[in-house]
């Protein structure tokens, strides 16, 4: 069974990410394994990031930090069991890396039904499913 799993989580679609944190926690449940909640947040370039707050990355990671714990807390997975990490930067980018990084087993992941310009860029998910290096479970909504 999986005993490290990586759950990705858009910090902009809290509720979106409740499905896969609810699945993971299942899991873990029958394995004693641990969930990863990964952040990412997007790049800003630097003339954005002038006319922000000085604190307000820090103000940022804080508050994701808190809403995406928050989740953990919610789906039942027991204190010590669960982390959050943040990344910045391309999303599936960054939860293929922090898999490698962290020697995930699987990862699980939520959809959206694909649309036309899904077929044509490709959508995270898919991006995840074709690059990770362990298992993906994906939930469509």
């Amino acid at each position: 069974m999986f005993k490290k799993i990586v759950v990705p989580v858009d910090p902009s679609e809290i509720e979106f990410a409740k499905p896969a944190v609810e699945a993971a926690a299942n899991l873990i449940a029958q394995s004693g394994g641990e969930v990863r909640l990964v952040a990412v947040l997007p790049v800003m370039n630097g003339y954005v990031s002038e006319l922000l707050p000085a604190d307000y990355e820090v103000a940022l990671e804080k508050e994701t930090d808190n809403r995406v714990g928050a989740l953990a807390t919610e789906a039942g997975i027991p204190a010590g069991k669960s982390s959050v990490v943040m990344r910045t930067g391309s999303v599936y980018h960054e939860v293929i890396d922090e898999s490698k990084d962290w020697g995930a087993d699987a990862i699980v992941v939520c959809s959206h039904r694909p649309v036309m310009s899904t077929y044509l860029l490709g959508s995270n998910a898919a991006k995840i499913v074709r690059h990770a290096p362990c298992s993906v479970l994906v939930l469509r909504s």
